[in-house]
């Protein structure tokens, strides 16, 4: 079972050692990574050099900006049965692609298999949607996060595993491109199971933005707000639960916990979030 890793990267270099320490130390050898290399410069050339004889690796350069429209782009250059789309400040578990694999030989349902996301102290959940329960999950309760992700495309069509140019980094909504391909699929009728024991490593930035202002989190709430504009303008009466769930219920409680706990910052954090979400769902055009 051959791996396919398509990573993009910009602008880091430490964090790319450290997740390219990650994966040649894995206890399972099936895989390729590819690299899409958006730097303008030799940023992180040499450090490629480095592992070229560890693993398989397919350096390519593009002149183009977006997350997912470089995502995309790798996928045609994937060899794999498996197609996974690693973070560039991420790391693996040495046992992460043992596993998945394991998962997949044993569930032979399965489509897509999502892992835990915790921070580098490997004590707790980072970013994503998690929980210490394994189980199937649809797309009301989606788990993960983009990077613990992983795609069988004996189960997938190449047709069906691609992304929307409209959301990512780089692109018109900052976020919600891996959630939105995992939407779609799942809509599709494809099967997904969540295993925390498959650990990936991240650092938790919620706080960070919560102190600087919450500018990445603004962003991401705003294509929240797209993304269940998209599928709303397609029919899917699923998004009702949406509009209730994440752009009246929880933000508003959000706001009324600010209110009780007489925290002023927190609370205008909080209304500017419902503010962005829905300001996303009126301006998302396709």
């Amino acid at each position: 079972m051959l791996f396919s890793l398509i990573l993009v990267t910009l602008g880091r270099d430490i964090e790319l050692v450290s997740f390219l320490n990650s994966l040649a130390s894995q206890t399972y050898r099936d895989f390729e990574l590819i690299i899409i290399d958006q730097n303008r410069d030799k940023k992180i050339d040499s450090i490629v050099e480095k592992f070229m004889d560890c693993f398989p690796v397919n350096h390519i350069k593009v002149d183009f900006s977006g997350i997912a429209r470089a995502r995309d782009y790798g996928i045609q250059f994937a060899r794999g049965e498996i197609i996974a789309f690693p973070d560039d400040d991420c790391a693996y578990e040495v046992d992460v692609l043992e596993k998945v694999a394991g998962e997949f030989e044993r569930r032979k349902e399965l489509a897509i298999l999502a892992g835990g996301s915790y921070d580098f102290g490997k004590k707790k959940f980072s970013i994503g949607t998690h929980s210490n329960k394994s189980g199937m999950f649809f797309r009301s309760n989606m788990m993960g996060i983009e990077f613990t992700h992983f795609f069988n495309l004996s189960k997938i069509s190449r047709g069906e595993l691609y992304l929307d140019h409209n959301f990512g980094i780089g692109a018109k909504y900052f976020s919600m491109e891996g959630f939105e391909m995992m939407y779609r699929l799942m809509k599709a009728g494809n099967r997904a199971y969540y295993n925390p024991e498959i650990r990936f490593y991240h650092a938790n930035r919620r706080e960070e933005d919560y102190i600087a202002g919450g500018d990445r989190i603004y962003k991401s709430s705003f294509a929240m707000g797209a993304f269940i504009r998209k599928f709303t303008n397609e029919g899917d009466v699923l998004m009702f639960y949406y509009i209730l769930r994440k752009m009246i219920i929880a933000p508003v409680l959000k706001i009324f916990l600010a209110i009780f706990m007489l925290n002023p910052k927190r609370l205008s954090y909080s209304y500017n979030n419902l503010i962005r979400i829905w300001q996303g769902f009126i301006a998302y055009r396709k």
